[in-house]
């Protein structure tokens, strides 16, 4: 009873004899042939199976529950273990000694259908939470920076030499990518989209095209992104896989570009 949240000695106590006498008398009944026991049996396991779901978003999977036996935990199986024997009850009174009628038929399909869509509607809401939690946990995306791999830190390159800048953006940003690169296929929006701000000056350099500046810049592996001061100063670098990892490569660059002189950048940043 502690793990579904029931405080108290006293309180766990009587809930812990309440459900025994409850199941006792609900067992009697079916076993005397009561409909109307099967059914509350029946919506006793719904109901069990339920908090056996809300105990799970609580956070209390893996509790011990003696739901079936002294191991029982609270988990999935569980849930589905409860759900799976109301269905059972439900379609006790429907269960005739002769052959079914189609009425009949009609009933337990439904019955069965209906269990089936509160189970999946406790999934689907799990899922969700889950996912939520999972979103709320994870940080920020960025690129993956490795000071060993790609230019480092510091160094200088002609621009003029890679890119069509005017004069007004105040960062340049380098993307490498290979043609057989399927990751490099679903970034390519995003790179078109970063092109379009008229402060960023966006150049892509492809694998067999450009394998003299892959070579120069040392680039490890694609898709991979360099940003650069407009003298062309490597201001920060890395590996990118969404819009979020490259758009933090160019965070990076700006906050490096803010904090230290011009033309002057260390490998801490």
């Amino acid at each position: 009873m502690g793990a579904f949240g029931l405080g108290g000695s006293s309180l766990r106590w009587v809930s812990w004899a309440g459900l025994i006498a409850a199941e006792l008398l609900l067992a009697a009944g079916v076993a005397a042939g009561s409909d109307a026991a099967a059914y509350l049996a029946a919506a006793l396991l719904a109901l069990f199976g339920f908090a056996l779901v809300g105990a799970i978003l609580r956070g209390r999977a893996g509790a011990p529950c003696a739901c079936f036996g002294a191991r029982s935990t609270i988990s999935w199986t569980a849930v589905g273990r409860n759900f799976a024997l109301a269905a059972a009850f439900a379609l006790v009174p429907v269960l005739p000694t002769s052959t079914l009628t189609t009425d009949q038929w009609l009933g337990l399909g439904l019955g069965v259908a209906l269990l089936a869509c509160a189970g999946l509607l406790a999934a689907v809401l799990s899922l969700a939470r889950e996912v939520g939690m999972l979103r709320l946990r994870m940080g920020p995306e960025s690129a993956l920076e490795i000071p060993e791999e790609g230019p480092q830190l510091g160094h200088r390159v002609e621009p003029a030499r890679l890119f069509d800048a005017t004069g007004r953006e105040e960062l340049l940003l380098a993307a490498f990518t290979s043609d057989g690169c399927h990751v490099c296929r679903t970034v390519e929006p995003a790179l078109a989209q970063l092109a379009t701000d008229p402060i960023l000056s966006v150049r892509v350099f492809e694998e067999v095209a450009d394998a003299a500046v892959w070579r120069e810049l040392s680039v490890p592996g694609s898709p991979f992104a360099v940003a650069f001061d407009p003298d062309g100063t490597v201001l920060a670098k890395g590996s990118f896989n969404t819009l979020a990892q490259l758009e933090s490569v160019l965070a990076t660059a700006e906050r490096r570009r803010a904090g230290a002189p011009h033309g002057a950048v260390t490998a801490g940043g």
